[in-house]
């Protein structure tokens, strides 16, 4: 692991909106730390591209970063994670932490009846990492995964709130309530701004497992382990994009209640 300068930024990349829940967390859990969030709207979603395609695009992504001079990067797409985060970490070094494993972790501390449901894009959900990652931790558990494809591009525009958000959560969400999950791991950064529409839907009795506020709770102990994370600091914040520029501020300043800058990167 190469010397890191404390005093440097937490890069975040997600393939568009989703991410932002991770960075919120890191706000309130971290608040002296500077970030730099790259969200990669030119190509999202990326839960429908093939696993090559998910590595390559995730390599550009921490590329993009790196030139920013970030002292650890966080993988806050789940599907960049399933498939490209051993591949990160073998490249870069630096410390590189993904969303899978702290959302597994949490997902076995709270069920009671070990039957955990998983809801995530294809690409996640057909790399079976949660399956692996929650049987690491607790063989006896059963899950039970559902890919909900449709909720990206729902995020993305903005349309958390629409009555139809309900019926499609409803549709998804069936198989799982059939078999009595009591655990929900919210398997993509965008699903947590759904949070209303799946408790609804899932009932009050389902814990919901937000891979945000779990992975930020990561970040945070391994800076401690690496005596790296700052102190007595008002943080600096930059968004990078790679396409929409506006339609993303908008939808980012509404969600993390704060106006922000966002810059465009057009050459990855």
């Amino acid at each position: 692991m190469r010397i890191i300068n404390p005093g440097g930024p937490i890069g975040v990349f997600d393939s568009g909106f989703g991410g932002l829940t991770v960075v919120k967390e890191l706000m309130r859990q971290l608040p002296a730390e500077d970030l730099i969030y790259f969200g990669d709207t030119a190509r999202v979603p990326y839960g429908t591209k093939s696993k090559e395609s998910i590595i390559r695009f995730s390599i550009e992504n921490a590329e993009v970063l790196l030139k920013r001079h970030v002292k650890m990067i966080v993988v806050a797409c789940n599907s960049s994670t399933s498939y490209a985060l051993e591949v990160l970490k073998n490249k870069f070094d630096i410390p590189i932490v993904g969303v899978i494993d702290p959302g597994a972790r949490k997902a076995v501390e709270m069920t009671q009846n070990k039957r955990i449901g998983v809801i995530a894009t294809s690409a996640t959900v057909n790399s079976y990492a949660y399956d692996k990652a929650i049987k690491y931790f607790d063989s006896g558990v059963k899950v039970f995964s559902q890919a909900c494809p449709l909720f990206v591009p729902l995020v993305e525009e903005g349309w958390m709130h629409k009555k139809f958000a309900v019926d499609l959560a409803e549709e998804y969400l069936k198989s799982l309530k059939r078999a009595r999950v009591d655990a929900l791991i919210l398997g993509c950064t965008h699903y947590p701004l759904l949070k209303n529409v799946l408790k609804q839907v899932m009932g009050k009795k389902v814990y919901l497992v937000d891979s945000a506020y779990e992975v930020a709770g990561e970040v945070k102990r391994v800076l401690e382990i690496i005596s790296k994370n700052r102190k007595g600091k008002k943080a600096q914040y930059q968004f990078l994009i790679s396409d929409r520029p506006q339609h993303f501020q908008a939808i980012a300043q509404k969600f993390l209640g704060r106006s922000i800058h966002v810059e465009l990167v057009a050459d990855k």
